[in-house]
């Protein structure tokens, strides 16, 4: 039995009965995934996290994508602070067989005050970034400002769905191990922190990538395969953040 197949994987998708802090929604995700030696990741990531696994294989990934209607619990969304673009490099763990998750290498954002706040409150190694996305093209550029990471750490991403069918990921596929992650973990000062999030599964199609040129993963000290990444796209999801808790 590989490790992938004793892990519960459906509870960390049901909502849980917390305080939601925030609502934020996300467009045109794209999921670009590379397979990597478990036991390079293993060695990036903090102790008591275990990088997971499917078929005893790990993956890395790029999630660039946009984000409007950011507003805490009771707010209005405010024009000039509620919409940003980011990309994430991230890899896939759990703690002890339980609540697999995701673990962010880097988070790039275009809003110096998402960057501030989000470090401030999770403990996420966000950076600022000019971020350039046309929704018409599906062309993405990003280049890090932020002296806090390593650069150069820059993406020129294009990408389009693939004509097909529009629905969420199989329990048990591999699709669902990459994109349906809804338990985030951080660490500051030694101490590991961890967040819900909730939505309603990816409305998954096929991606066609038309263009890819990007530091980023590197800047995450990671080698990737330069082969066609596996490839997945989402219009929309509508999403509840919680608020952190340490482990």
């Amino acid at each position: 039995m590989h490790q992938h197949d004793a892990i519960d994987r459906i509870s960390p998708t049901l909502e849980p009965d917390q305080m939601v802090v925030m609502h934020q929604n996300w467009h045109h995700l794209l999921f670009l995934h590379w397979e990597i030696p478990p036991e390079k990741l293993q060695a990036l990531v903090p102790a008591g996290l275990e990088i997971d696994t499917f078929e005893g294989k790990a993956y890395v990934g790029l999630i660039p994508f946009t984000i409007t209607g950011v507003r805490a619990v009771l707010t209005p969304p405010l024009p000039w602070i509620s919409s940003f673009h980011e990309v994430n490099v991230r890899t896939y763990v759990h703690r002890n067989g339980r609540d697999p998750g995701v673990w962010f290498f880097s988070l790039d954002a275009s809003s110096t005050l998402a960057v501030a706040a989000a470090r401030a409150m999770y403990k996420l190694p966000y950076f600022d970034s000019d971020i350039d996305f046309d929704p018409s093209s599906l062309t993405f550029d990003s280049k890090r400002t932020d002296r806090r990471g390593q650069l150069p750490a820059n993406a020129h991403v294009r990408y389009q769905p693939v004509e097909g069918p529009v629905q969420p990921a199989r329990p048990g596929s591999l699709e669902h191990f990459l994109v349906e992650r809804y338990i985030l973990y951080a660490e500051s000062d030694h101490t590991l922190y961890r967040a819900r999030v909730h939505h309603q599964p990816y409305p998954l199609q096929r991606a066609e990538l038309l263009g890819l040129e990007e530091t980023l993963v590197w800047a995450a000290g990671i080698k990737r395969p330069e082969n066609v990444p596996i490839r997945h796209y989402a219009r929309e999801v509508n999403v509840k953040v919680y608020g952190p808790e340490k482990v």
